[in-house]
């Protein structure tokens, strides 16, 4: 078959080396006689595989040990209530970011279990660049600051972590294991795996192990972080699934380099897009020092040739390059499975493009 450039937010495109040996795998599991996702999740087969990528997790990301590693289940979107119902126990507060989208989601999702004050808000800024580290408004006994390194939508990040003395909660999700985290500023680091790592269905969580000291126990048991650790991911029947194939990313991931490769790539595909943009007639709505290398996006001279661009782009096998609907325009993810071939495709449009309908607007 021919597979298409599949330049989508999410779900991502995957390695196609994984999605064959998944497909060899699929019916008959290591000659099981019946396939993974049959299989008792307490059995040799899934245990197996469940530890394997927790290790994994563990070891692409360079996470220390005294860190735990959480499969949970409902996404990123989940955490944003997770997160305040475990960490603001005793009446304490903490702090958000609001760089966008999914930021002003953790911020309006998490102030229902937690008090969530605004350290900045980009709102003023169009959402178009991040906070420098003197505009974040964070008091001292702020339990942690949250952020979300890169903001998918409007296609931002933060070009470094900010440094505020409270630890940092950090959304991950559209550049997971991308760029390097700095553990010791850090007390969670989460992510939907969707965007970069397997399917969706599941959030992986880099958790602080001390933070367990001071969590609150009076939640439902799915909701505790302590019985995840506890359980190791495995209080209830997990996404297994989604696990097995999270697993096989992160083994890809490994064999390409790991995470500083990964972060080698992205940057130099997002850079291709970028020059194209820079020369004019396209326009990037992203303050240049703050662009991600994990959603790029742009305009055209106006909606119309917009939605005749994403057109040319399907009919030579490039899916997923609208934008989001709440801000419009163009946008390509270029997640770790993207490969330079599929960017130079992209790029050869968008000269091609530019070259015949440059004089209309």
């Amino acid at each position: 078959m021919a597979r298409v450039w599949n330049f989508s937010a999410g779900p991502c495109t995957l390695p196609l080396e994984v999605l064959e040996e998944a497909e060899a795998e699929f019916v008959d599991y290591h000659g099981a006689g019946a396939s993974l996702i049959e299989l008792s999740h307490r059995g040799a087969e899934f245990t197996s595989v469940h530890h394997e990528a927790l290790a994994l997790a563990r070891s692409v990301a360079g996470a220390p040990d005294d860190f735990d590693i959480l499969f949970i289940q409902g996404g990123a979107t989940l955490q944003f209530a997770m997160l305040p119902m475990n960490l603001l126990a005793g009446g304490r507060f903490a702090s958000v970011s609001v760089t966008g989208s999914w930021s002003r989601l953790a911020l309006t999702d998490g102030s229902h279990h937690g008090d969530l004050r605004v350290a900045w808000d980009g709102a003023d800024h169009g959402y178009a660049r991040m906070p420098a580290p003197g505009e974040l408004d964070v008091p001292d006994d702020a339990r942690y600051l949250h952020i979300c390194s890169n903001e998918t939508i409007g296609g931002i990040r933060y070009p470094e972590w900010p440094n505020v003395g409270v630890p940092l909660v950090v959304d991950m999700s559209s550049e997971y294991l991308a760029r390097p985290i700095p553990w010791d500023l850090v007390d969670v680091v989460f992510g939907g795996v969707q965007k970069n790592l397997g399917p969706a269905g599941m959030a992986v969580v880099y958790l602080r192990r001390s933070v367990l000291a001071g969590a609150n126990d009076d939640l439902a048991a799915y909701l505790r972080y302590s019985i995840h650790a506890a359980k190791e991911s495995m209080y209830n029947t997990p996404p297994v699934f989604t696990i097995w194939m999270t697993g096989k990313v992160l083994r890809w991931m490994e064999r390409q380099g790991g995470v500083g490769a990964i972060e080698a790539a992205a940057a130099r595909r997002s850079a291709m897009l970028y020059a194209v943009i820079d020369e004019g007639w396209y326009r990037s709505p992203v303050a240049a020092s703050d662009r991600s290398h994990m959603n790029v996006v742009w305009r055209l001279p106006s909606e119309e040739l917009e939605a005749v661009f994403v057109g040319e782009a399907a009919g030579r096998g490039m899916i997923g390059l609208k934008g989001h609907r709440s801000v419009g325009g163009l946008r390509a993810s270029v997640y770790a499975a993207m490969t330079d071939e599929g960017v130079g495709a992209l790029v050869d449009l968008m000269r091609e493009f530019r070259a015949t309908h440059g004089g209309v607007v």
